[in-house]
């Protein structure tokens, strides 16, 4: 019987394991952006509803509220320090948040409350929507956090000049602010949008 060699049989494993590369290290998932909202109800006698959304983008925080059965006009639409919207009139809220201790402006505005986001115009349906990215806010926790917060929609426009509220008149919608729990994109949706806003860990 005739015996192959064995340097024979160790070149032909070496060869037959060229053609395979080595299997690279799994990589960590990359988290899908922060992400924060609340549902607008209607308070001081409105009507209103609607929600806001928040989303961490480069750069900042991306805002987006909208309403619903709200009175036409410009309305001035403003972050509140605390997310307690339990009061009929949201007074609950208490006064716009204010992290820096700036005084009151638009959101251009070299000064200006870290939630002021200027106002929103309503049509005749009684549908609007405001949009703004800000780099005063943050979703992950920190003294500029909106977590925790509200969102208020007032019966006028901000004058963007009086101070402390630019003379926006009453709170026709509030929403306590929540962060929703995130996840890791191709994951799936993640945890739904809870209604009401429920803070997630």
């Amino acid at each position: 019987m005739y015996r192959v060699p064995c340097r024979f049989i160790l070149c032909a494993g070496l060869m037959a394991g060229c053609g395979h590369a080595p299997e690279a290290p799994p990589t960590a998932p990359t988290l899908a952006p922060l992400t924060a909202g609340a549902m607008i109800e209607a308070r001081s006698g409105s009507s209103l509803a609607g929600e806001a959304t928040f989303t961490e983008v480069e750069g900042g925080v991306k805002v987006v509220v909208t309403v619903r059965s709200a009175p036409a006009g410009s309305h001035a639409v403003h972050i509140h320090e605390k997310g307690d919207c339990s009061a009929p009139d949201a007074a609950s809220a208490g006064p716009h948040f204010n992290p820096d201790g700036h005084s009151h402006g638009g959101p251009g505005d070299a000064q200006h409350h870290a939630g002021d986001f200027g106002n929103m115009e309503v049509g005749e349906d009684g549908g609007g929507t405001l949009e703004i990215t800000t780099s005063g806010l943050t979703i992950a926790d920190g003294p500029r956090s909106v977590a925790g917060r509200a969102i208020i929609v007032h019966e006028k426009a901000d004058d963007f000049v009086t101070q402390p509220t630019g003379n926006a008149g009453g709170r026709i919608g509030c929403g306590a602010i929540a962060r929703r729990a995130r996840s890791s994109p191709g994951s799936g949706p993640g945890s739904p949008w809870p209604r009401p806003w429920a803070a997630s860990p």
